[in-house]
């Protein structure tokens, strides 16, 4: 079962975590932000872009401590007989997760193709709507679980 990632992030240089978003062929998905990051380390770009989407959906926002804890209760509730692999579109997704739990299993690369998403359900640059947009990416090439409504 292929488990699908996507991170926002403070800025590229100095990247701290804002929020994670796992969302896996089977629909079960994880959405969790950061009540700790630094929002003096946030580019121009986040700001405008990123922060205001916080919040959506509702009580999500922790310590990361907490967000720690729940994102590695969430993975090892994925059965290992499905074979999990993680997706990303960007390496920089991975390298955060790793910093979040430690060590993970190798990522797949997921190929571009996200902009028809983006173009009818918005959400750009929310680790949620991310993580889905790389889900029907997938699906798209796979023709395996497509037709996903979101709300």
């Amino acid at each position: 079962m292929r488990v699908f990632i996507d991170t926002e992030f403070t800025n590229l240089q100095d990247r701290e975590l804002i929020s994670v978003a796992l969302v896996a062929e089977n629909g079960d998905e994880f959405y969790g932000e950061s009540s700790d990051f630094d929002h003096s380390r946030c580019s121009e770009f986040v700001r405008e872009t990123v922060l205001p989407q916080l919040g959506s959906p509702a009580g999500r926002a922790m310590p990361l401590a907490q967000l720690q804890k729940e994102v590695m209760d969430w993975l090892k509730r994925v059965s290992v007989r499905t074979r999990p692999i993680l997706c990303y579109d960007n390496d920089v997704d991975l390298r955060l997760l790793e910093s979040l739990i430690g060590s993970f299993p190798k990522g797949w690369q997921q190929e571009a193709g996200l902009d028809a998403f983006f173009a009818e359900h918005g959400h750009r640059h929310h680790a949620l709507w991310d993580a889905r947009a790389n889900l029907v990416c997938f699906q798209s090439k796979t023709g395996i679980g497509a037709g996903q409504k979101w709300r």
